[in-house]
């Protein structure tokens, strides 16, 4: 497989994309682009609109207004084209129990037009990638979620697609099985120059491998840009910061929540953990001192990208 090669084009676009079904706005003008190689984490609670954004991406599902464009290409326009270039992997993977690994892939292969030569070779090399190797004759009844999950990847690899869309890619795996799909992702983007967007709950996870994420909301994109960037912008609402104090009790809880400009305090073994604005850090200081305690440090603590998601979505669920 080579490095995919960038021509000046963003690989993914979405212009003022819209989908609307009986008066319903699944989609709302969203308006994206992402870039060659990038690996990028769509965000959202259930109905959001991710998966039919992603549908009109693949060609599965026609826009209402606006444009869905992989590569240049449009998807409602041309979605052979699309197809060709374009991977994805849906949160239940189906494969044939009692086929091989390798038969599936060529039935695969066979759907996509790839002359057989040429789809043993792929099959060959994208089995060997995902570390399949040595169980590709193995049926593929007899493999763990993991093992199926990693069969996809190499199942979309065969078509060598210069964009992968996945959703859910590590629902139901253990810690391992995790770990090894996570770096496939990686690997992908790093040196197959492959475009990956990742569609999941699991944001841990998609913090480690994302250098942006977008989080949609009723059929918007709310909120766009990398970790850092979220965590800036929400810092402006409120500011984490953890200090650590010897001898403190609860009369400095009591005085630290009076502070003005603080939000929220919470306290455990020597630290104490502040949401307040930025400002507030020498009151906090002060406040620390007149109680005759002792201050370690205090230092502010970026937002995750959980901590951030919950933000925009109370209780984690967009009603």
């Amino acid at each position: 497989m080579t490095t995919q090669v960038s021509d000046g084009t963003q690989a993914i676009e979405a212009r003022k994309l819209t989908k609307r079904y009986d008066g319903f706005v699944a989609v709302d003008g969203l308006e994206l682009a992402i870039e060659p190689g990038e690996v990028f984490g769509f965000l959202g609670p259930n109905g959001s609109g991710k998966t039919t954004t992603i549908l009109m991406w693949l060609g599965l599902t026609e826009p209402t207004m606006g444009e869905a464009l992989v590569w240049g290409h449009n998807a409602t326009r041309e979605p052979i084209q699309v197809k060709r270039i374009a991977g994805y992997v849906p949160e239940s993977v189906g494969f044939y129990e009692d086929l091989s690994a390798r038969q599936n892939l060529i039935y695969t292969a066979r759907l996509n037009h790839i002359p057989r030569r040429q789809a043993e070779e792929a099959i060959h090399r994208a089995m060997g990638y995902v570390g399949l190797g040595e169980v590709a004759d193995k049926k593929v009844g007899q493999f763990s979620r993991g093992m199926r999950q990693r069969l996809a990847i190499a199942d979309i690899m065969v078509k060598e697609p210069r964009v992968v869309f996945l959703d859910e890619p590590t629902l139901g795996l253990d810690q391992e099985g995790v770990n090894r799909v996570m770096e496939l992702i990686q690997r992908l983007s790093q040196e197959q120059g492959i475009t990956v967007v990742i569609s999941s709950h699991q944001l841990h996870q998609v913090q480690q491998v994302c250098r942006r994420v977008g989080i949609m909301s009723r059929g918007r994109m709310v909120a766009l840009g990398t970790v850092e960037e979220l965590g800036q912008a929400l810092g402006t609402q409120g500011l984490m910061v953890d200090i650590e104090v010897e001898g403190w009790d609860e009369a400095l809880l009591a005085d630290l929540r009076r502070v003005d400009g603080v939000e929220h305090v919470d306290a455990a073994e020597r630290f104490i953990t502040v949401r307040c604005q930025p400002q507030t850090r020498p009151s906090l200081a002060r406040a620390i001192l007149d109680r005759d305690c002792l201050l370690v440090q205090m230092r502010s603590k970026d937002l995750t990208l959980e901590e951030i998601y919950l933000r925009y979505f109370t209780g984690g669920e967009d009603k």
